[in-house]
């Protein structure tokens, strides 16, 4: 770099003293040497790019642009074409000062193809003279063009290195490039493979889920089969008890009255065999009470002393005459006076009046017995009468042949029939549980009309009861249709009667036994109230409580929302209730005063309703009857108005019921609404709350109440 600048500087002073010692250049030279030319030829060589770089770290080199001159008389120097500008730029190399020595004239003459070699063995860019020096300020000007070609040299390092730098740069993004593109590549190639891999195993998934399910298909199968075996088993099992209690306990025998024929029951051989034990019983009463008599007429007048067998009541004979007897009028006698029997002693007559009164005793227990015993056969045939007709309406309905309904409900058995639904019991083969399929039977003579109204209130009763989740009330699983003129209903499956059912065989419940009924029953009206918007179960009745284990010692569920009621805000007021829009429907017994009001406007009801049916059934579990109505049916208490007339309970002595027992119904059958206690009072009454614990200091008073109710248990068990 020094270098060049020595010898960049040696060139400038020699062009500089050679113009100033001669200065017979033409105006055309100088003008085309101006400063302005200079720096415009420099900028255009700048900025056409051209640089040359040597290579191995040599010095650049500037290749200016081929200037063509005319000069005056030197035709073959200034004025050649194409030949004369290659010679220049071909001896573009050439050292200035050895030039410029060689002609001593006014007008330079540049010949072409000089060429000398320049100091250091080195190409230096050549600039052109400048003609500043001349002009006045030289100093200035030399000092200005002797730092000119050091500029220019830098401008053009730079832009050496800016090159390099754009190359290195260039390359790096080259290398960067390549090796991401590699990376992509490589990661391509492992996703492609993960994916492969992915897809590998998905398919060996499918394969396996395909296995899984064949399985469970096949087990599913078994499974149909296995129950179709079981339920066919118990078919056969149960026909063939049915016929052995044919014989044992009854049947029905069809009999011809005149044009028609009847089916009159006619009871079996152990019914036969009762009835004649009781008339012998009967028949050996009256012999005893018979012979009772004989013997008060032989008991001895006098009972003093026990004496012998020889002694008389009438010992001498009389002293007075007796009369003689009247003969009718005939001296011979014709109707004698028989003779007066026999007189006991006291001991022979305790004797016998003992041996009576123990046989008599005797058949009092054994006619207490058979009583039982019938009461027992009785249930026993109401069992068997439900077991004939249910067998009966099997074999009538379409769906005995177990079919699989909506590809999932296994039909099993028919659990009972009402007036336009089977009940039957089924096998959900996708949740693996049992379930009650309800099956609605559309009659298909209805109108469309009716059918669309059975429909609606069908599908009204799904809708309601599917939202409920208590486990107090039976749960609604699914709906479906079968075919044009039936659907199902899919309900929770329960093991066990109703307790209308349990009522008719068993008559009564003991206190506590029905206590825990009715706590459960009011849990399930309490979420019902809680729930928005409430619900009025409207149809409550021992037929709609479910006993879960068969007895009255388990859980119970409320079923049938059939009637139910939505107190939403559009229908319902708090302050005066909800229309009863379905007049005449229930069951009356169990219906409050409120629901038979006739009138221009439907009567309002509200929860109340299921409260007054709480009463009613807890009343019928202690006391075996129903408190209003009990041997009336629904027609005569709609014409006799048995239910408005229903101001008072009244409570029988026998079974013994507690005082708390007979206060809490009282709060259920309040005939005004107004007056009665609603649900949520219902389950806060302290006869459904546990016992709190009582300190030794308590007084006897409170502790006699506690025990008044656990008594009172004991006695309607009794």
């Amino acid at each position: 770099m020094h270098e060049y600048n020595s010898g960049a500087n040696i060139n400038h002073v020699s062009l500089l003293n050679t113009l100033s010692k001669r200065s017979s250049h033409s105006d055309k030279e100088v003008d085309a040497l101006t400063p302005e030319k200079s720096v415009a030829m420099r900028g255009s060589t700048a900025a056409s790019g051209t640089v040359l770089v040597a290579p191995g770290g040599a010095t650049p080199t500037i290749t200016m642009p081929e200037r063509k001159r005319k000069r005056k008389g030197d035709e073959g120097v200034g004025g050649g074409g194409g030949g004369g500008g290659k010679q220049r730029h071909n001896s573009s190399d050439k050292n200035i000062r050895e030039y410029f020595s060689k002609h001593p004239s006014s007008s330079p003459v540049r010949h072409a193809g000089a060429k000398s070699p320049s100091p250091q063995g080195a190409n230096y860019p050549m600039y052109p003279p400048s003609p500043s020096s001349l002009l006045p300020g030289a100093d200035f000007m030399r000092a200005a063009s002797q730092q000119r070609p050091h500029t220019s040299v830098k401008q053009d390092y730079c832009l050496q290195i800016q090159t390099e730098m754009t190359c290195q740069r260039i390359q790096e993004l080259e290398t960067q490039a390549s090796s991401d593109l590699e990376l992509r590549n490589n990661k391509i190639d492992e996703l492609t493979r993960t994916n492969e891999e992915l897809k590998h195993q998905v398919q060996a998934q499918n394969k396996v889920i395909e296995q899984h399910k064949s399985h469970i298909n096949k087990c599913i199968e078994v499974v149909k089969k296995l129950l179709n075996e079981k339920s066919t088993i118990e078919k056969k099992e149960a026909r063939q008890r049915c016929m052995q209690n044919r014989l044992r306990l009854g049947q029905f025998v069809t009999q011809r009255v005149g044009a028609t024929f009847q089916e009159n029951w006619t009871d079996g051989y152990a019914f036969q065999e009762l009835t004649r034990r009781q008339e012998e019983i009967t028949a050996e009463k009256e012999e005893i009470d018979r012979q009772k008599k004989l013997l008060f007429k032989k008991r001895p007048v006098n009972t003093e002393g026990g004496g012998g067998r020889g002694k008389r009541t009438a010992s001498a004979a009389p002293s007075t005459p007796q009369p003689s007897p009247l003969h009718n009028g005939t001296d011979a006698p014709t109707f004698l006076k028989p003779d007066p029997l026999p007189s006991m002693t006291y001991q022979e007559y305790y004797e016998a009046d003992e041996i009576l009164k123990l046989r008599q005793s005797a058949l009092k227990k054994e006619d207490a017995d058979l009583q039982l015993e019938m009461e027992k056969l009785e249930r026993e045939r109401n069992l068997h009468i439900r077991e004939l007709k249910r067998i009966h309406n099997e074999d009538q309905s379409r769906f005995s042949q177990h079919p699989v309904l909506s590809e999932r409900y296994l039909l099993l058995m028919l659990l009972g029939k009402g007036g336009f639904s089977e009940v039957h019991k089924a096998f959900d083969l996708k949740e693996q549980r049992y379930t009650a399929c309800k099956v609605h039977q559309l009659n298909k003579d209805w109108k469309e009309d009716k059918k669309a109204n059975y429909i609606k209130h069908a599908l009204r009763e799904y809708n309601i009861h599917k939202a409920l989740d208590h486990p107090r009330i039976v749960k609604l699983y699914d709906v479906f249709e079968i075919d044009g003129n039936s659907f199902c209903t899919v309900l929770e499956y329960c093991n066990g009667h109703d307790l209308d059912f349990y009522l008719k065989q068993h008559k009564t419940i003991p206190e506590r036994e029905a206590r825990s009924i009715v706590m459960q029953v009011v849990s399930a009206l309490k979420y019902l109230n809680e729930i928005k918007p409430p619900v009025i179960h409207y149809d409550l009745k021992p037929g709609n409580i479910l006993l879960t284990e068969g007895n009255v010692c388990g859980e119970i569920k409320i079923t049938d929302f059939g009637l139910s009621k939505v107190m939403d805000e559009e229908n319902y007021n708090p302050d005066h209730g909800m229309d009863l829009t379905s007049q005449g429907a229930g069951t009356y017994w169990y219906l409050p005063p409120e629901c038979f009001v006739v009138g221009k406007n439907p009567p309002k009801i509200s929860s109340k309703v299921d409260v007054w049916s709480v009463g009613v059934i807890f009343y019928q579990c202690l006391y075996g009857k129903k408190p209003f109505g009990h041997n009336q049916s629904q027609a005569t208490i709609l014409e006799e108005n048995t239910i408005l007339k229903a101001t008072d309970v009244q409570f029988a002595n026998k079974p013994t019921v507690s005082n708390e027992a007979k206060s809490f119904i009282r709060a259920c059958l309040a005939y005004r609404k107004e007056e009665r206690i609603d649900v949520f009072g219902l389950a806060r009454h302290e006869y459904l709350q546990p016992p709190t614990p009582k300190s030794r200091g308590a007084g006897a008073g409170s502790g006699g109440a506690g025990a008044g109710s656990g008594t009172g248990g004991g006695g309607g068990g009794s």
